[in-house]
């Protein structure tokens, strides 16, 4: 399907891939059609790409979830999914997290770039990725609650990670919104810039970020992404299998 049809975009460049929402009339709000694509781009993506790029047109990175479609009675509505059984709905919740989910793949580093609005699902997008710019005018919130939902496309996880269980309660159970600045004190944001500095600084990090081999990020990624789950000794066993890889990689005699 095109991007008018879905309302995201993939395009690629060398080594970079962007998604880019594409529905800035509505500030980017998102809708199941948009997940399923966003899913299929996993599927889509060239195998030389490193880094994907996530962004919004226009003056929001996303308003979250589009009321419009999710309070009518077609697909994707709440009165869809409650019409299932308690299986059914949790399988479609599973593909739209997808969507989301494939942001975490080893191989790439997904980085956000965020400006204006992030709410709800558009939080939770930020979140799927591994770096996070934000504009110094984007506003972040967990806003499923003020719906009498809860965050449900793989972002709750992710937020512990970062912010720590009671920073994380209080921002979910709230919905209230934060500013760049909150963001980045608690750790949300990898860089805050001025907005018209974002687009330089999405491009100076990707450069970065492929400026080392590829094989050695890919191996750092998946150091640091199970270092949590790891005792201290565990972690140091995973180091010392990493490091024998590269060497015997770089001397030509890996597998």
């Amino acid at each position: 399907m095109t991007a008018e049809a879905t309302g995201v975009r993939l395009t690629c460049d060398g080594p970079v891939a962007t998604v880019t929402l594409c529905r800035p009339d509505v500030l980017n709000a998102q809708t199941p059609a948009m997940w399923r694509a966003m899913s299929d781009f996993s599927r889509d993506l060239p195998g030389d790409v490193r880094v994907v790029v996530v962004r919004g047109e226009g003056r929001a990175f996303s308003a979250g979830l589009d009321l419009a479609v999710a309070g009518a009675s077609g697909p994707g509505s709440f009165a869809e999914l409650a019409a299932l059984s308690e299986q059914e709905c949790a399988e479609r919740i599973a593909d739209f997290q997808a969507g989301f989910t494939w942001l975490h793949r080893p191989d790439v580093v997904s980085v956000a770039a965020v400006q204006g609005h992030a709410i709800g699902a558009g939080f939770q997008l930020a979140l799927a990725c591994d770096l996070r710019v934000l504009s110094s005018d984007a506003k972040l919130s967990m806003a499923e609650v003020t719906l009498g939902l809860v965050p449900d496309l793989a972002g709750t996880k992710r937020l512990v990670e970062l912010v720590g269980y009671a920073r994380a309660l209080e921002i979910c159970a709230t919905g209230r919104r934060l500013d760049a600045a909150e963001a980045d004190r608690i750790g949300l944001a990898t860089l805050v810039v001025p907005p018209a500095e974002l687009d330089g600084a999405v491009r100076d990090l990707t450069a970065g970020l492929l400026s080392g081999a590829r094989d050695a990020v890919v191996e750092i990624k998946a150091l640091l992404a199970g270092a949590a789950g790891r005792s201290h000794a565990d972690q140091q066993r995973a180091e010392r299998e990493a490091q024998t890889r590269r060497l015997r990689d770089l001397a030509g005699t890996g597998e």
